[in-house]
């Protein structure tokens, strides 16, 4: 039997799940000579012939560390690499007529502004309402760039609670491209985060293995990097600016873990500002002054959500095969946040 490793990336349920999978096999030393695309239909579960040879025409099989076409031989002992993108949705995606901030859009992706709030991908007890309800919707009757073949389909998700840029495939070959820019990690995201705490360094990398909590599934956790739990992360950190009690920081991840920038900097015993899940809507820095606590009361009132933003986003086009890149500027929330922390820094002085 030819050895067979999958690591599937993609879990139906997951909100932030990375969208593919990625699969690695060692062919028989009596396998025959066959076409590869064949060879893999067989192999891999519910994979159509038309979504291997998809990923073969962008570059996403590799034998022995080259891309192949789908028409190679398959030769005993070869070593295959797959990176597919993730099965046919189960739910049917509801046309729905809902305000969303588009940046950019060509025939092949569509680079979205999301607010926070909107779920990105309808699922168990989200069937309406979300991101994909809304492009459904924006395909259908309001684009102007019309493709009879035009969905929306996702690459890459943010949070629920997380704002800021998205940018989504309009069909399965563009998907396949951008998919394998984020598995190589090519793929350039930048978010700004306030985070509780004065941080110590100006500029750091905090590394750690992300997994689901053992005890709350609902949430992530970081191992050991040499742990057998949890996929490897890497998350970058400068600090913007000083709140003395709170530090704004740019994140640029290397790898995209879900929850990672939330998950790593709860790690380091910073977590998010105003983020439930990692304990950040509690005051965990400051003075015991009833206007101080008062005060941080107010700011997570004006900011009901993790203080974490995608500000900029940068890849490769998949036509064009020119680098493209996206800003989007902080939204109302959090620029009052920031405003409030400034103008309370900058009139108190206790310590």
């Amino acid at each position: 039997m030819a050895r067979f490793e999958r690591n599937q990336q993609f879990q139906p349920g997951e909100e932030n799940a990375d969208l593919f999978e990625h699969f690695r096999f060692e062919v028989d030393p009596g396998q025959g000579l066959l076409r590869i695309d064949k060879y893999l239909w067989h192999k891999i579960e519910n994979a159509s012939r038309n979504r291997i040879q998809q990923a073969a025409r962008v570059g996403n099989i590799l034998v022995n560390n080259l891309p192949v076409k789908q028409n190679y031989r398959v030769k005993p002992e070869d070593v295959i690499t797959l990176v597919l993108p993730h099965p046919p949705r189960i739910l049917e995606i509801i046309a729905e007529n809902l305000p969303i901030d588009i940046l950019y859009e060509d025939l092949q992706i569509i680079v979205i502004n999301k607010a926070a709030g909107m779920v990105v991908h309808p699922g168990v007890g989200n069937l309406n309402g979300t991101l994909l309800n809304a492009l459904k919707y924006h395909l259908l009757f309001a684009s102007r760039h019309k493709d009879d073949e035009s969905e929306p389909i996702l690459v890459h998700r943010i949070d629920k609670d997380t704002s800021g840029l998205l940018v989504v495939a309009k069909n399965e070959m563009t998907q396949a491209t951008l998919a394998r820019e984020f598995f190589e990690h090519t793929i350039e995201r930048k978010y700004v985060a306030l985070v509780w705490g004065n941080l110590k360094d100006d500029a750091g990398t905090i590394r750690g293995n992300i997994g689901r909590h053992p005890k709350d599934r609902t949430v992530m956790t970081v191992f050991p990097e040499e742990d057998e739990h949890g996929k490897h992360a890497v998350t970058h950190y400068r600090v913007i600016e000083r709140f003395r009690y709170v530090t704004l920081v740019e994140c640029q991840l290397e790898t995209g873990r879900t929850h990672q920038i939330r998950a790593h900097f709860k790690h380091i015993g910073h977590p998010l500002f105003s983020d439930a899940d990692y304990g950040g809507d509690k005051i965990l820095k400051g003075t015991t002054f009833s206007k101080y606590k008062q005060f941080v009361q107010n700011c997570f009132e004006l900011c009901p959500r993790q203080a974490l933003h995608a500000q900029s986003l940068g890849f490769i086009h998949p036509s064009t095969l020119k680098p493209i890149h996206f800003e989007s500027p902080l939204p109302a929330d959090l620029t009052a946040l920031l405003h409030k922390w400034r103008e309370y820094t900058s009139h108190n002085q206790e310590s």
